[in-house]
């Protein structure tokens, strides 16, 4: 890997929903003292709705195409961690373009530690709603896998660490 501290002036943060990118993000932007993005308030600030009406108004492929253009957006603009949407990679064009333009941070964590921190959270996830969010989780993990191994340049396991350890040693990765 090149010397990312001098290479990367973006950092991205890929993962499933409850691995912390959000979290993650708002420590490591802070540590840096960059600028957070965070896509999933992007959109919402661009759409002037929450990402659970876009679902239910206008459809997942919508809300892709919405994503796309706010990922273009933020990716735009040196100093920034982002922290993205689980489900970004599923376009080879986000793919590419975050694998291009930030070093691509793959926040992970066993599944039992997913859904425990979305049920800590009183946020309504339309891929997760209804049924076992276990169960659901372990179908995003299989068809998502192999594309965040795609995306990312480093994965890091977050489960039995807080949002500034995690921070901590993607610093630490950066100065490698």
């Amino acid at each position: 890997m090149p010397n990312t501290r001098s290479h990367y002036q973006i950092i991205a943060l890929i993962g499933l929903s409850g691995a912390g990118k959000s979290s993650v993000g708002r420590a490591l932007a802070a540590q840096l003292s960059w600028e957070l993005i965070d896509i999933d308030q992007l959109i919402e600030h661009t759409a002037g709705r929450r990402i659970p009406r876009i679902f239910a108004e206008d459809g997942e492929q919508h809300f892709r195409d919405l994503e796309a253009d706010a990922l273009r957006q933020a990716i735009s603009v040196p100093h920034r961690v982002l922290a993205t949407g689980a489900g970004v990679i599923l376009r080879p064009d986000n793919r590419t373009l975050l694998r291009q333009h930030a070093l691509v941070i793959w926040l992970d964590a066993p599944t039992e530690t997913l859904v425990a921190r979305l049920r800590s959270h009183d946020e309504h996830r339309p891929l997760i709603a209804g049924g076992d969010p276990a169960q659901r989780l372990e179908a995003l993990r299989a068809t998502r896998t192999p594309l965040y191994i795609e995306t990312a340049h480093i994965q890091i396991e977050t489960a039995g660490s807080n949002h500034a350890e995690v921070a901590a040693r993607i610093r630490a990765a950066l100065r490698r």
